[in-house]
């Protein structure tokens, strides 16, 4: 047994996780983009250690991607959403209606797909009303952020930053509707982004993969979206550098994700894994959300 698998051997072990059925070379192809003779190297390689056979990946192959499984996710939901005033005014946005489900609800199904069950969300505003998920979703925990309408949302990563190892986090008002882009394995931690020729919206920069800045507009960027995964090691580091940037002078007014981007980006290597504008759709304003739910357009 290796205690450590390659990236090439993570990417294959975790596309036959996912499929649960037996895949030929050239399906493993098609799925990873990985020429077929690295796959065919690759495969020999966890054949002989045991986590694969005939096509198909073993217990043991499950019990080796078992570092790399995502073990909870962390919704951030305690704002007011004053852009989608007015029907924020007596719902909090996470809790919208969209075509006839609640945006969160969306999310929390993709989680709950792909095998991840612990499940926090930091509420502030209305929050008594995210009470009416627990008819559906029983396994939710509240986190109450005291601060949420005093301090940007960086105060509600204050609330679980001792929670994000191994962790997704969630913007919770995102439209999803590529279910699969909600994973069970990550290698490294990674933040989901669009990619733009040109963007007005927060973006990032990432020359080989990796994320070196974040700003507002970019040409050949990618958009920020709202959903992250924090393995181990930058989950541990995010709960102190969260609470260091919260104490900084101006740090309540910050967001939460500036903080491995712009307040220690030495310390933070983070990947950009690439979604589709067709995967998730951000609704920012009620002019928007009344281009996609006509029900409001009244």
């Amino acid at each position: 047994m290796i205690k450590e698998l390659t990236r090439k051997q993570f990417d294959i072990l975790e596309v036959l996780a996912s499929e649960n059925q037996p895949l030929t070379q050239r399906q493993l192809e098609e799925k990873t983009a990985y020429s077929l003779g690295t796959i065919n190297k690759t495969v020999k390689e966890l054949t002989n250690y045991g986590y694969i056979c005939d096509g198909q990946i073993t217990d043991s192959g499950h019990s080796v991607l078992e570092p790399y499984r995502v073990k909870r996710a962390v919704f951030i939901a305690a704002g007011f959403g004053s852009r989608l005033v007015p029907v924020t005014l007596n719902t909090p946005k996470p809790l919208v209606r969209v075509n006839g489900q609640r945006l969160i609800d969306g999310l929390i199904d993709a989680v709950l797909a792909a095998g991840i069950n612990e499940i926090y969300i930091v509420r502030g505003y209305l929050a008594e009303q995210f009470d009416q998920l627990l008819y559906k979703y029983p396994m939710l925990r509240f986190i109450e952020n005291p601060a949420y309408n005093e301090a940007n949302n960086i105060s509600s990563a204050m609330c679980a930053r001792y929670l994000l190892s191994n962790a997704y986090v969630f913007e919770a008002d995102l439209l999803i509707r590529n279910p699969a882009i909600v994973k069970k394995y990550h290698y490294k931690s990674n933040f989901l982004g669009i990619k733009k020729q040109r963007s007005d919206d927060w973006c990032f920069t990432a020359p080989d993969g990796i994320i070196t800045s974040q700003t507002v507009g970019g040409l050949d960027c990618y958009q920020e979206v709202g959903i992250s995964y924090w393995d181990d090691v930058d989950g541990r580091k995010l709960a102190e550098h969260i609470k260091a940037a919260y104490e900084m002078p101006g740090g309540t007014e910050r967001y939460w994700d500036q903080v491995p981007f712009v307040f220690f980006p030495n310390d933070y290597k983070v990947e950009i894994r690439e979604c589709l504008e067709s995967d998730i759709v951000e609704i920012d304003t009620f002019t928007e959300l009344k281009a996609i739910d006509k029900s409001y357009d009244v």
